[in-house]
Parts: C-alpha cells; sequence; structure tokens
C-alpha cells in the first residue's frame, strides 16, 4: 500500500473529478488524502487567455507537485498545454467519459429549435466558431463561471440566455444531465482536443506513484488524445485558437484504428475547414500531426488566426 497526496483544484468538477481517481487508487489498496490547491484561473475573474490561457488551472498543481506538496495531481486533460512540463509527467490517462458538447437550453429546446435571434452563450472561440457556421442566425454571448452559475443564465427574460453550450463530461460527472436538452453530434460541433478525458500526473522520478497509476491508463483513450493533442502542437495553436478534434477507436478489416477528425472555423461562421484521417493506434501522434499538416496545406491558416491568444470571449477550460 503506498500512502498518496493527490492535489485537486477545489471547484465542484475538479474535485469531483479528483474524487474518481481516488476511489480507483483505494479501491487498490492504496492511502489516498485529497489537498485543495488554489489556482489562479480559479481566484481571476479575468478572461483566462489574457492570463495565460490553457497552463493558468495547471500551474500551481504542477509547482506543488516540484516543491513535493502533493505527489499526483488531477486534471482535465484539455486544461494541459501540450508541451511537457519538464520534471513531469502524464502516468495515467484513465477512460474517457463522453466527449461531445452538451446543449442546454430553456423550455427543453434544440439546437433546431432555438430559432434566428436566439442568445446562446459560451466562452469557447471555438464552440462560438462552428454554431455560428451551422447559419442558424444565433446571436452571442461571453460567459465565465463554474457549471452551476452558467446554468443559472438559462431561461426567460432579456437578461437570461436562451442556451448555453457546455462539455457533456462535465454535467455527467456532476449527475446534472438532466439539464441537457440535446448533446450535439460531432459532425456539428467537434469537441476540444482531449474534451472529456483526465490526466493524471506526477514526478517522473517518482517510481513508487507511477506503479501506483499505471493500472489507471486506459490505452484506448491514451492513444486517442494523443492524436487530438499532436493536432494543437504541430498548429503551434494558441488557448484562443478556434480548432476542434476528435479521435476514436474503430473497428477496421485488419483490427482496431484510430479515426481521426478535426476542424478549424472561422469565429464569425463564415468559413471552416474539416479534415478527416485514420491510421494504426500505436503512430497516435504521427497522425495528428500529419492532420494538422494537411489542415495547414488546406488553407487552414487563412481561415483563423491559429496563433489567437488574447480573444474577446473567455474561455472554456472551466468545461
Amino acid at each position: 500500500m503506498t500512502s498518496l497526496r493527490l492535489g485537486t483544484r477545489r471547484s465542484a468538477l475538479a474535485t469531483t473529478q479528483a474524487g474518481h481517481v481516488a476511489d480507483a487508487l483505494r479501491a487498490a489498496g492504496h492511502d489516498v488524502e485529497l489537498v485543495e490547491i488554489v489556482t489562479e484561473g480559479d481566484t481571476n475573474r479575468a478572461s483566462l487567455a489574457s492570463m495565460g490561457g490553457t497552463g493558468v488551472f495547471a500551474s500551481a498543481l504542477r509547482q506543488a507537485l516540484h516543491d513535493g506538496e502533493i505527489d499526483l495531481a488531477v486534471h482535465s486533460l484539455k486544461d494541459l498545454p501540450t508541451a511537457p512540463e519538464p520534471g513531469l509527467v502524464i502516468a495515467a490517462i484513465p477512460a474517457r467519459v463522453d466527449p461531445r458538447d452538451a446543449l442546454c437550453a430553456r423550455d427543453g429546446l434544440t439546437l433546431g429549435e432555438l430559432g434566428e435571434g436566439a442568445v446562446v452563450g459560451t466562452g469557447s472561440p471555438r464552440r462560438r466558431a462552428q454554431l455560428a457556421a451551422l447559419g442558424l442566425g444565433l446571436e452571442f454571448r461571453d460567459i465565465r463561471g463554474n457549471l452551476g452559475t452558467r446554468l443559472d443564465m438559462v431561461g426567460p427574460g432579456d437578461e437570461q440566455l436562451d442556451a448555453i453550450v457546455l462539455a457533456h463530461a462535465g454535467l455527467t460527472r456532476l449527475a446534472m444531465r438532466e439539464r441537457v436538452t440535446e448533446v450535439l453530434d460531432p459532425i456539428q460541433m467537434l469537441p476540444a482536443p482531449g474534451q472529456g478525458a483526465l490526466a493524471v500526473e506526477c514526478r517522473e522520478d517518482d517510481e513508487a506513484v507511477l506503479a501506483a497509476l499505471r493500472p489507471l491508463d486506459h490505452a484506448d483513450t491514451r492513444a486517442a488524445v494523443t492524436a487530438e493533442r499532436a493536432i494543437l502542437a504541430e498548429l503551434e495553436a494558441g488557448c484562443a485558437a478556434p480548432v476542434g478534434a476528435l479521435a476514436e477507436v474503430v473497428d477496421d478489416v485488419d483490427g482496431p484504428v484510430l479515426s481521426l477528425r478535426a476542424v478549424v472555423a472561422a469565429t464569425d461562421g463564415t468559413a471552416d475547414l474539416r479534415r478527416s484521417a485514420t491510421g494504426p493506434l500505436e503512430q497516435a501522434e504521427d497522425l495528428g500531426r500529419s492532420l494538422a499538416r494537411t489542415l495547414v496545406a488546406d488553407g487552414a491558416p487563412a481561415i483563423a488566426d491559429l496563433s489567437a491568444t488574447h480573444p474577446t470571449t473567455a474561455s472554456e477550460h472551466a468545461q
């Protein structure tokens, strides 16, 4: 048995996610203590991109790992920059929860029922761009806050929103799926790379923790998110770039393969570029980078600012 200090952000979603990992470790016979770490992303109400983007939720947890205050940290994988952190390693990526986006609308409405002029709240350039590209005449409002805060914005009245779009995984983990009025098909809305997956990080030289985490790693999920994140890495995409990607393990005549789809979309909805590819699971990184190069060759840089880090919208990373 190993005694483990597990670091987590203090939000309801983060502690729930960390609790799932802690339960799995306890079931394997380990003693686990949750340690709440306050990050800048939890306390600063400015746009997350203006604070430095993706890493604002991860940096404090990573510093606690470096300082030896905790033994492992649980992140939403899409919160992690694609560049590796020196001295740390993602030791486990557990099985992924549904990566799709979900519509939460007033009166049980679906996306097609909202109607022209309906106001949709989202802090994500990726979501806004893909929704605008559908040509439904929607209007958008920038929002930020935890899941409960954003769900409270939906309802009748001039100051309320007609709908918001959130990660289905976050609603699932917090047992709030009854608020979902439509799960959006990836044909309409490709999720953020890594959406729905957790990353369990530890010090790369901590053999005891590495051994404890190894059984939690889910090979298919790791392959899928590796391909998705490789797209971001190859594009050198900023935290506000309107890029979506989804890899899925599917059966081919010779066995399982990765099916990867990606999109780069203009934030005003005037254009989007979608491409797909398939390849072996063990070549997930190469598959993602190859598809990113295809996107570039086919005109992605002319459609969107791939290096964008300071959007007018807030980040989506609170789910």
